[in-house]
């Protein structure tokens, strides 16, 4: 999954027709009963085939025609979306570093391997045909050509895709590789299409596609730029877990800064992911004359950037020839990442660098499934590329740094906005993951392989506890999670890791098991505060448990009140308070977290229970997404979404030419916008075509003033 940086980046994208006799697939958004309007539909539209109706999670109606036939649908008021923006990508990175490689289920052997267990995995499909899962795929749906093949995008078909088939080897691989549960039953809903896109509708749909299905687990590896908790796709996954069903969503890749989770991870029913990075060996670039360090984003399909010695660097463009054994430097342009590198290569570079032709870091991938690209390629920032201009023809280090087991950075950070819930819950393993895919195995990084190896662990505690709700398992792997420490031996935040990095087989056997341990306090915004919790503890072994809490350390306006001292009966489940007294101004402003300790004697076991609360303000995005769109079926009106994530007084959305920086006018200006989603249309004459720069301007009740560019592409 690639996550979304909170920059807001707002297209007209319009989702990829594809064609069967000139036959267009839709998804629409109806308001009122479903089964009703697709009865209207056969009846006024007879040439348009319902495919589908959904009323579990969301209201809609998969519809299939000629683009001729259902443009005449509107005239119809009961149609409210059909969501032509591709808001959601499932796209791995890949690690700047080189992980110690993980296996897709590298865990100890066990009794329990998620037989009898049906897993859906929400994806861009499944290569079903591979030797490693040919014998666990058991079925499933496309929700982005509506039909019941659910296989990847393959070549000839729009750009491939290979990430649900890795997001699937990670659960339940029975092959060369064996996935953390490899007896478990493999459904795949093919919600995202060509290159990894997909849209709400699409993922909405599939959501409820797996739940009629009755899946035991499921899995999504993607996600949007939306943090907040009531976003479409979040609502749904709440309703999904509260059906039964354990929901495992990666976090995002839009790390390391804090609150880049996205919808649905920030629901508040699902169990987020974060990634964890095993010991690495993290390279950069060294100028030792200048004592300049370059940090390196590797090329996702490169080779790995392991050069023993130094190199003379080269200003390079496409027609160079004289690069043999030297490091070839290209700035980013109209050429592929793939077509410079394989012409530095046949020159004789030993390796590539291409830098950025706009602020920020460089991420891309190669597209080397045919291993032609045999040098490594890394992207660096544009400030980095323009210093090493200046230095083309000296010589230049590679430097490796040793880092210890940690978050990988791009993992993407919490808290969610508005409840400030911890995001991610737990974390796993999701660097450097070797899993299959079409026609082969792969390593890749992201959320979206930490999240399948949760969604196994899962399948592996349902077999083991046929008889446990979603919240004892949940609760299980967060009371059993380890979390991870910093070099200086404090633990790392729980809005980077959650409780931790799970432990499978630790939760199958929990012998103790603490549910409503995520002390999430909300937003202080009183002088004084008094914060209650009810944490219940269950003691599953045969000998009384004797539990001691450790004294906080003390804070300044913070004071824990905690029994220092008490029992539990064996097979008993017993309920501590807990209380925290919070004298704000003696405390900065923003996000207070960290973790109590409690310490069981018999069993010799210390659990850790994270929290977090906003002290008066904090400096979360106060805009975390937009979209523009079509209205359906329309081709003069445009509707749009945009989500707030507090009170607000003003939102206005400005345009200027991007390059001479000329006012265009004003796009949109909303008044005290409701916290959470909005929703209107805007005329067309406001929107001419063409390439925009927009401000968007927020003012919050404090008068503060937030604004934030975006690109705007208006087709």
């Amino acid at each position: 999954m690639r996550g979304i940086i909170f920059f807001l980046i707002a297209s007209f994208f319009f989702l990829p027709i594809v064609q069967a006799e000139e036959l267009e697939t839709v998804i629409i958004e109806v308001e009122g009963d479903a089964e009703v309007h697709a009865d209207y539909i056969k009846k006024y539209h007879p040439f348009i085939e319902v495919v589908a109706t959904y009323s579990t999670l969301f209201n809609g109606i998969a519809l299939q025609g000629k683009p001729q036939q259902l443009e005449r649908l509107h005239t119809a008021e009961f149609i409210t979306g059909i969501h032509d923006v591709q808001t959601y990508k499932a796209e791995p990175v890949r690690s700047s570093g080189q992980p110690q490689t993980q296996q897709a289920g590298e865990v100890p052997a066990h009794a329990h391997t998620g037989k009898n267990i049906k897993v859906g995995v929400i994806d861009t499909g499944i290569d079903y045909t591979h030797p490693d899962l040919k014998d666990n795929f058991a079925g499933g749906y496309d929700l982005f050509d509506l039909d019941e093949d659910p296989m990847e995008t393959m070549p000839g078909e729009g750009m491939p895709t290979s990430h649900g088939t890795h997001v699937a080897g990670i659960i339940a691989a029975n092959g060369k590789l064996q996935g953390i549960a490899p007896d478990a039953s493999l459904y795949a809903y093919r919600a995202l299409g060509p290159g990894g896109f997909g849209s709400t509708v699409h993922v909405l749909a599939a959501l409820e596609q797996a739940v009629k299905d009755e899946m035991d687990v499921i899995n999504l590896s993607l996600g949007n730029e939306v943090n907040g908790p009531d976003y479409p796709t979040s609502l749904a996954v709440d309703k999904a877990v509260e059906l039964g069903i354990p929901v495992i969503i990666a976090n995002g890749n839009s790390g390391p800064a804090p609150w880049t989770v996205g919808s649905p991870a920030t629901a508040k029913n699902a169990l987020a992911v974060g990634a964890v990075q095993a010991p690495t060996e993290m390279p950069y670039l060294y100028h030792a004359q200048e004592k300049q360090e370059i940090s390196l984003t590797a090329m996702q399909g490169s080779p790995a950037w392991e050069l023993a010695k130094d190199y003379k660097l080269m200003n390079a463009d496409e027609n160079r020839t004289d690069l043999n054994g030297k490091i070839a430097l290209f700035k980013r342009g109209e050429i592929t990442f793939r077509d410079l590198a394989l012409k530095a290569q046949e020159n004789g570079a030993a390796a590539v660098l291409i830098y950025n032709n706009e602020p920020g870091e460089l991420h891309g991938g190669l597209d080397n499934e045919d291993g032609a690209v045999k040098i490594p390629v890394a992207g660096i920032t544009q400030e980095d590329g323009e210093w090493l201009t200046e230095y083309t023809g000296t010589y230049i280090d590679t430097v490796y740094e040793s880092l210890d087991t940690t978050i990988a950075p791009f993992s993407s950070r919490g808290p969610a906005t508005v409840n400030w819930q911890i995001k991610p819950n737990v974390a796993a393993p999701g660097a450097a993951i070797n899993s299959t895919v079409p026609g082969g195995y792969e390593h890749l990084s992201g959320t979206s392989m930490a999240a399948p190896y949760v969604a196994g662990a899962v399948a592996l505690l349902k077999e083991a506890h046929p008889d446990w709700s979603v919240d004892k398992i949940y609760h299980a792997l967060e009371t059993t999670a380890t979390p991870l420490q910093t070099e200086t031996g404090e633990f790392q935040a729980p809005s980077i890791q959650g409780h931790g990095v799970i432990q499978p087989h630790q939760a199958i056997e929990a012998p103790t098991i603490i549910s409503n341990g995520t002390l999430e306090a909300g937003k202080i915004t009183d002088r004084r505060e008094e914060k209650q919790f009810t944490i219940q503890l269950e003691n599953r072994t045969s000998e009384t448990q004797q539990f001691t809490f450790d004294v906080p350390k003390r804070k300044q306006g913070m004071e824990w009140k905690l029994p220092l001292s008490f029992k539990i009966e064996p097979h008993a489940t017993e309920e501590i308070k807990v209380a925290l007294k919070v004298t704000s101004p003696k405390l900065l402003e923003g996000i207070q977290e960290d973790f109590l300790t409690l310490k069981e004697q018999t069993e010799n076991k210390t659990y850790h229970l994270p929290y977090l609360f906003v002290n008066q303000s904090a400096d979360q995005p106060k805009i975390a997404g937009i979209e523009f769109s079509l209205k359906p079926f329309s081709d003069d009106i445009y509707s749009y979404t945009l989500y707030t994530t507090e009170e607000l007084q003003l939102v206005s959305i400005d345009l200027y030419d991007p390059d001479t920086l000329t006012y265009r006018g004003n796009l949109l200006e909303l008044k005290e916008p409701s916290v959470g989603m909005n929703e209107g249309e805007i005329p067309s004459y406001k929107l001419a075509p063409g390439n925009y720069l927009g401000i968007i301007t927020a003012i919050n009740n404090d008068k503060e003033i937030e604004t934030t560019e975006i690109p705007l592409h208006i087709e």
